[in-house]
This record gives structure tokens, sequence and C-alpha cells, in this order.
């Protein structure tokens, strides 16, 4: 058996007169009966778990959202679990997922780029083939994924790359993990060893992200000290910042709270490259922490779940060298 839990985002919208955009607008129960053929897949079960623009998932509805995944893990009937997302924030869900559940059975995430009222949603398509891997023996061991487009990706490291293609998902660098070819399902490449999971009781928010760029100074990270409990700095290339930034980074560091490093270029480790200042090297040599490929996004998580989990600034340092040590 296979449980539906719908979530909301654009597989779950229409247009609107009043607005002229698409919004919430169907329940999992319609979406699935547009959608032909998945009884001949799989035995459903549907939860109407909310009708959210992917922009209105929170972490706090996040974190819900995975406790409830956790207790359908436990029912022995479940062969695997499919939730329907809001694209713009489907990666983080599928990679807090990923970081704190451990089960052979699959979990997989879909949605849609288009909605009900387009030529071509989407959203039925998606919605099968989710299906379709959740229920595959195949899928076994896989952890959490994303089915999109008829490509199977892994949730630790899918993102997404573009604002409206149907294929606008990629995992940069590696590609899928799999495809659903002709109702196939068929699995290419195999996932590196996970790291150890963050299972915290409850989360600790607020963190934040902090953008780095040409003549950046350090304004935004002093206006989120003393309210955020740590920051993520997206910084440039290699993980670097401009000059300016360096005196705000280390009053972070002199207060004791983690300040972790990542790159807004999409492809790539930060490293110790740059010694000037501002440079990667002498920001984790002054205390800064490297998040090695992990995508501010990704960082966020893994931050907010490490400080839950009571994660001091040393092993929150000693986790992302971790990552560091096991990337290719």
């Amino acid at each position: 058996m296979i449980p539906l839990i719908f979530t909301g985002g654009t597989i779950s919208m229409r247009l609107d007169d009043i607005t002229g955009g698409a919004v919430p607008s169907l329940s999992g129960k319609e979406i699935l009966a547009a959608t032909r053929g998945i009884e001949d897949v799989a035995e459903v079960e549907v939860e109407e778990w909310g009708r959210f623009p992917g922009p209105h998932m929170t972490i706090d509805r996040m974190w819900a959202l995975r406790n409830r995944v956790a207790e359908y893990l436990a029912r022995s009937e479940v062969q695997g679990i499919v939730l329907t997302h809001g694209t713009d924030t489907l990666e983080e869900s599928a990679y807090l997922n990923a970081r704190s559940l451990q089960s052979d059975k699959p979990i997989v995430f879909t949605g849609a780029m288009r909605n009900a009222s387009d030529l071509g949603w989407d959203g039925p398509a998606n919605l099968l083939d989710a299906v379709r891997v959740a229920s595959n023996p195949v899928s076994r061991g896989y952890g959490v994924l994303v089915v999109m487009s008829g490509r199977v990706y892994a949730g630790i490291d899918v993102t997404k790359a573009h604002t409206h293609l149907l294929d606008a998902f990629e995992s940069p660098g590696l590609g899928p993990v799999g495809v659903i070819d002709d109702g196939a399902v068929i699995f290419r490449r195999a996932l590196p060893e996970p790291q150890p999971l963050l299972e915290p009781d409850s989360l600790v928010t607020p963190v934040d992200i902090v953008n780095a760029y040409a003549g950046a100074d350090g304004r935004l990270l002093e206006a989120a000290r003393p309210e955020s409990r740590g920051v993520v700095l997206s910084a440039l290339g290699r993980g670097n910042i401009p000059p300016e930034m360096v005196p705000a980074v280390e009053h972070w560091i002199a207060d004791g709270k983690p300040l972790v490093i990542t790159s807004r270029a999409g492809r790539g480790r930060v490293g110790l490259t740059y010694g000037y200042r501002g440079g990667g090297r002498r920001l984790h040599d002054g205390g800064a922490i490297l998040a090695g490929s992990r995508r501010p996004q990704q960082a966020r998580i893994d931050l907010i779940l490490a400080l839950g989990a009571g994660l001091n600034v040393s092993a929150i340092r000693e986790m992302f060298e971790s990552y560091r040590a096991t990337e290719s």
C-alpha cells in the first residue's frame, strides 16, 4: 500500500478568474481522479494534508510533514510513500527528510510545473510515475527521491534549476539516479554512503541565509545577528566574500554562533584555495565553517537540524568537515 500525502503546490492549482493567476483549488482526491492507471500500479491511501503553495511551506510545516512520514513508515503494510509538494521549496522538504529519516522504504516527492488549467498539465503523469517508483521493489534502499518529468532524483542532491520548464529539476554534476521508461523504473547509479542522520526532537530557528555579491558589506549579517541562532553565508565562487563583509563574519564567530560558508555557484565545493582577506581559507582559519558542496538551502537545513540536536559549534564544524572529506 502507498500513502499519497497531498500538501498542495502547482499540482493542486487552476487559474482563478478574480486574481488571473493560479491558486490552490483541487483536492487530492480530484487530482487522483485525473490520474489514470494508478489503480493498476498499487493500492493507495489518500491523505489531504494541506493545499500550500511552495512558498507557504515553512520549516515548521516541513517538520510536521516529516513526522507524518515517519508515522507512515512505521506501518508494516506501507511499501513506500508519495508526497505532492510545491516545487519552489520541494528540494528543502526532500532534503530535510533525507537528513533526518532512515528507511528502506522509498519516500517519493513529486509535483507539477503546470497547473490544471494549462495545456499539458504534468501533475497526473508525475503522480503516476511517483507511485510507480514508490511501489517498485528496485527503489528500496534509495531513501528520499524526487520524481519529475520522467526522471528520478536523489533527495540529497536535487535542486530546482529552472523557473518554469517541465524538466526544471537537476542534480548538478550528477544527473538523475534513474528514469521511468514506458512504465518501467530503471536506476542508473548508486548513491554514496549516507551521512549520519540528524534526528532532533524539535528544530532550532531562526537560521538565515545571507548572500554575498560584488561590493557587499556586513549590514545584513549584522542585522541577523541579534535574533538568529546561526547563519549560512552564500559566498562567491570557492567560498570567498568582499572584504567589507569580514568584520561582520568576525562578530558572528566572536558571539559563538555557527557561520557556515557555502557558494552561490550551482556546482562545486567551497574550499581552502584563497588566502586573501575574505578568501575561503582565511574565513575558515578564522572560525567560519565550510559546507563542502552543500548548497545554501541545504546547509541551512543541516544547521537547523544540528542545532535542534544540541550540537555545539565544534560538533557542527566536524559534521560539515565530514561532508567535505567524503565528497567527490
